[in-house]
């Protein structure tokens, strides 16, 4: 896959980058190679490859699932800017396009 200034310029943008036209001419090459590099791994046959979770063959130590710290939440919650109904209230930041 090969990319464009104008895909640069778009991916900056979502990035919220301020790229230079220098910048733009740079970063094309190098992210189209590392995108065709991303090509070349997905082409690789991986049917007879079993998935591994750990590379020995053991099982997972667990530990009890107990409560180790206080509950501090209301502690927190006091000095919080905006709570309502045990939810910390946070400004709107996604724009909508």
């Amino acid at each position: 896959m090969s990319l464009s200034p104008e895909d640069i310029k778009k991916i900056a943008h979502l990035a919220r980058l301020n790229l230079s036209d220098n910048d733009i001419s740079m970063y094309t090459p190098q992210l189209s190679s590392i995108l065709h590099f991303i090509e070349q791994l997905n082409s690789a046959d991986t049917s007879q490859t079993e998935a591994l979770a750990h590379p020995l063959d053991i099982s997972q130590r667990l530990r009890l699932d107990t409560i180790t710290e206080q509950d501090l939440r209301e502690k927190f919650q006091r000095i919080a800017p905006r709570v309502e109904a045990g939810l910390y209230l946070v400004p709107k930041v996604i724009e909508e396009a």
